[in-house]
Parts: C-alpha cells; sequence; structure tokens
C-alpha cells in the first residue's frame, strides 16, 4: 500500500493518518493507495 491523501510513511513504512477522518482505499497508477477522508467531508446517514 502506498500513503495517500492525508497519509504518512514511518521510517519502517507504517502508513499513518496526519488528520482525522475515515480510511478510504483506492488504486493510482496500479498502486494500491490509502487516503483520509477528513470529518466534515464525509457524508453520514442518521
Amino acid at each position: 500500500f502506498h500513503p495517500g491523501e492525508n497519509v504518512g510513511r514511518g521510517g519502517d513504512d507504517t502508513l499513518f493518518a496526519l488528520k482525522a477522518g475515515a480510511v478510504q482505499f483506492g488504486i493510482k497508477r496500479n498502486r494500491r493507495m490509502v487516503n483520509i477522508v477528513e470529518n466534515e467531508a464525509v457524508a453520514v446517514d442518521a
């Protein structure tokens, strides 16, 4: 997996969130990406 938007990579290749939000997985240029969608941008049905 590769870091995407709002995701950082540690020295030991650990991925971590730079902002609070929901995790979203996707593919970009044949790479698996991990993104963090911020809480304000996440629609919640109540």
